[in-house]
């Protein structure tokens, strides 16, 4: 049976070409991960904050380097797709950006980031979300990128709205964290915001 509407994005849209590097225009990189950014992912995931907000932790750099072969291989399956933040200047890693849950033909995934914790307070994950989110939307064509956070997350939240993703509302024990089920806001972000 044929859809009445053609799809937003037909599949090969991503993987027809190369993961692009997308720079920010003011210090930072968003570039495809390198298995050389193992230790300071590890590193990274100590960080106690990381397990008060995410729901995955990093025991080893071993597990973390198979962590980065999946984001390697995930462009050319489109469904999920990761970079690595960085700084311009030393190629230092500051954090994570990606586009989770894609599904081409209505057009619509879900933004994720994380910051190391020497990045937060400088705008990392708000000038990272700005590029990824203006790159699917402007250049890509996405229709729908859709954010969701801890109602308790409050810089998450200022990322959100600072990066122009509308509140939309509340999803109630929407996931479970180590310390119990949270109830997450859901921001959006369409074509033309």
């Amino acid at each position: 049976m044929p859809y009445l509407t053609r799809p937003v994005l037909p599949a090969g849209t991503l993987a027809r070409a190369p993961q692009p590097t997308l720079p920010t225009g003011d210090g930072l990189v968003l570039r495809p991960w390198r298995t050389d950014d193992a230790p300071a992912v590890h590193a990274a995931f100590q960080d106690p904050v990381m397990h008060q907000w995410h729901i995955r932790t990093a025991d080893s750099e071993d597990e973390v380097r198979g962590w980065i072969t999946e984001w390697q291989g995930a462009w050319e399956q489109e469904r999920s797709v990761q970079w690595a933040v960085a700084d311009t200047s030393g190629d230092r890693l500051l954090g994570r950006v990606a586009l989770r849950e894609i599904i081409l033909g209505d057009g619509v995934a879900e933004v994720a980031y994380w910051t190391t914790a020497a990045a937060r307070g400088r705008g990392v994950a708000a000038r990272a979300t700005d590029a990824l989110a203006r790159w699917a939307l402007d250049e890509i064509g996405f229709q729908r990128l859709e954010l969701t956070h801890s109602v308790a997350n409050e810089a998450s939240c200022r990322v959100a709205l600072k990066t122009r993703f509308a509140v939309e509302g509340t999803k109630r024990r929407a996931l479970l964290h180590p310390d119990g089920w949270h109830d997450m806001h859901l921001h959006a972000r369409v074509r033309g915001d």
